[in-house]
Order: structure tokens, then C-alpha cells, then sequence
């Protein structure tokens, strides 16, 4: 029986692949184990995140994940996701695809689109402030990865009803490092973190490159096995 793991690293290489979903869906962990299958088999491959991944989209970063949000215009915010987004591409996207690597990215527009969207920014309005930043460095596929906001939310160490109840606690700590504590996004309401994941199941309709969804649910070599059999399927 043919290996699908052995027919993956030229279909993916030299390409742009961002994870992405709810929190807790497991995308960071579903990124970093590619990249060590992927890395196995002789691929150059580069992680980087979003928002940050640079000097300037760190200081972008803490500002939008370490502070109460609540004061902040939801426009402003979505601008500095695409500042910081903009310098990722500057920095470090463009010129490792120009070297023929592999780029997985945790997060980008898709993000955007979800969290801006779920509290009532236009989705398509995102799309066209990301061609305005990124010009036509899309990626070539996005994965989802997709949970319940519940199980999310037990993955992470979060009960549901504790949800937007420690925003002002956790404003003003330095948490670049994910996972050390509830940030501005996930210290926001269940209902908010449901919606997100509607959003995100959504947004291949209007999304302009390539967006599969894939059952986030199970333990991380099932869910690999789903991830590399979906990005199989591309029309790249």
C-alpha cells in the first residue's frame, strides 16, 4: 500500500500553508508536527506566527494580546493585525518563498476574519484591508482546524463559565509565549468564542484561496493523518 506521507513533501514544497481555527483547536500543534514530518523528509521548511514573528509585529502583538481590549475600536483593531501581518510578509514570508521553502504559518487573514467577524466587522471588508497589506502573497492553503468552543476551551485549562471574567487581571503581562495564560482574545465570553468558530467554518465562501476543514477532534497523529490526507487533496 502506497505511503500518502511519501507524496507529500514535493506537493507542499516551495508552498505557503497556514493553520489556523478556534483556540484550543490544536492548530500550533498540528503546524509544529508537519513541520517535523515534513523536516524528516528534506524539506526546507520555515514556522512563523500571526501576529509577530518580527520585532515590529512583537511590539504589534503585545499590544493587541496583553491589554483590555474593551476601550478599542474594532476598525483600529483589525488594522494592527494587518500592520503586523504586513511586516510577517516583509520580513520573512516573501523571502524564504523566493528560496523555494515551505512556510507554515500559525494564524493569518483567516483569523482576522473570525475574530473581527465575531464581533460584527464585515469579513469581506478584512479580505480587502489584507490585499492592501499583503499584496498577492496569499497563502496557498489554509487549514482549519476545527473544535467545539467547549472543548477548546478544556483543552487550554478554561472552564466556560470563567470566560471574560479576567481580562483585566491578565492586562499589562508580557505573554509573546503562547499557552502561558489567558490572553486578550481568549479571556473574552463563550458565546464570543462560539461565534468564532461559525466564522470559521464559513470562511471558505468568501476566502480567496484554497481553505479546507479538518475534525480537530481525536489525538494528534489522527489528527495529523487528517491534515496531511486533506493538504493530499489540494488543487494546488
Amino acid at each position: 500500500m502506497n505511503n500518502p506521507t511519501a507524496t507529500l513533501p514535493e506537493k507542499v514544497k516551495g508552498k505557503f500553508i497556514v493553520f489556523d481555527g478556534p483556540d484550543g483547536s490544536g492548530k500550533s500543534t498540528q503546524r509544529a508536527t508537519l513541520g517535523d514530518t515534513l523536516t524528516g523528509a528534506g524539506v526546507d521548511v520555515v514556522l512563523c506566527r500571526d501576529p509577530g514573528g518580527t520585532e515590529i509585529g512583537n511590539r504589534i502583538r503585545s499590544v493587541l494580546l496583553d491589554y483590555d481590549l474593551s476601550a478599542m475600536d474594532v476598525n483600529c483593531e483589525a488594522l494592527l493585525f494587518m500592520a503586523s501581518r504586513a511586516q510577517l510578509l516583509c520580513e520573512v514570508i516573501r523571502p524564504a518563498l523566493k528560496e523555494g521553502k515551505t512556510i507554515l504559518c500559525d494564524r493569518f487573514v483567516t483569523s482576522t476574519c473570525a475574530y473581527q467577524g465575531a464581533v460584527g466587522y464585515d469579513p469581506k471588508r478584512v479580505i480587502e484591508l489584507a490585499r492592501f497589506a499583503i499584496g498577492d502573497c496569499w497563502p496557498d492553503v489554509t487549514v482549519i482546524l476545527d473544535v467545539e468552543a467547549e472543548e477548546g476551551f478544556e483543552r487550554i485549562g478554561r472552564k466556560p463559565h470563567h470566560a471574560g471574567k479576567n481580562r483585566q487581571r491578565a492586562s499589562g503581562e508580557a505573554m509573546l509565549i503562547e499557552g502561558s495564560r489567558p490572553d486578550a482574545m481568549e479571556a473574552r465570553s463563550i458565546e464570543f468564542h462560539r461565534r468564532v468558530r461559525q466564522m470559521f467554518l464559513s470562511v471558505h465562501e468568501y476566502y480567496p484561496t484554497p481553505v479546507i476543514t479538518i475534525d480537530g477532534r481525536g489525538d494528534v497523529d489522527a489528527v495529523h493523518r487528517r491534515v496531511i490526507g486533506g493538504l493530499l487533496n489540494v488543487a494546488w
